[in-house]
């Protein structure tokens, strides 16, 4: 009897770090719920979604925390792309390098797929890590 309880303590220490990791999130139920929250506005809900700091490129400051990232959003999604309008058409192309990694191409105002969201796998799971526009 004594065993049992380290036993299933452990058991259940496991599996919850298993859970809290988001392991079991596949890309499709990430980018599910992402694009959701970015079509809907959810800004607090994206946040959640992203990792700090959010690497930006074109000259601009890396976004460091939640708060900034609530005050530069429009500047993420909207600036250089409509990315709720591309989101709602675009399916996750996985890196073929390294399977914890994906990317969305969206538009520039020309029509130019340039603007480049990128995602990665972490401990917590997929997150939001970078805006990058190939042709700045």
């Amino acid at each position: 009897m004594r065993l049992k309880v380290p036993l299933l303590l452990l058991v259940m220490l496991l599996a919850s770090a298993r859970n809290s990791a988001g392991s079991g999130e596949t890309v499709k139920d990430f980018w599910q719920t992402f694009k959701r929250s970015v079509i809907t506005r959810d800004k607090d809900a994206v946040a959640r979604l992203s990792r700090f700091p959010i690497g930006m490129s074109y000259g601009k400051r890396s976004i460091r925390t939640r708060a900034e990232f609530i005050r530069r959003y429009a500047e993420v999604f909207n600036e250089q792309s409509d990315a709720a309008q591309c989101f709602d058409r675009k399916e996750p192309e996985i890196d073929p390098q390294n399977p914890k990694r994906f990317s969305i191409a969206c538009p520039d105002e020309a029509g130019n797929e340039v603007v480049i969201y990128e995602f990665e796998r972490g401990r917590q799971g997929w997150k939001f890590v970078r805006l990058d526009n190939i042709n700045e």
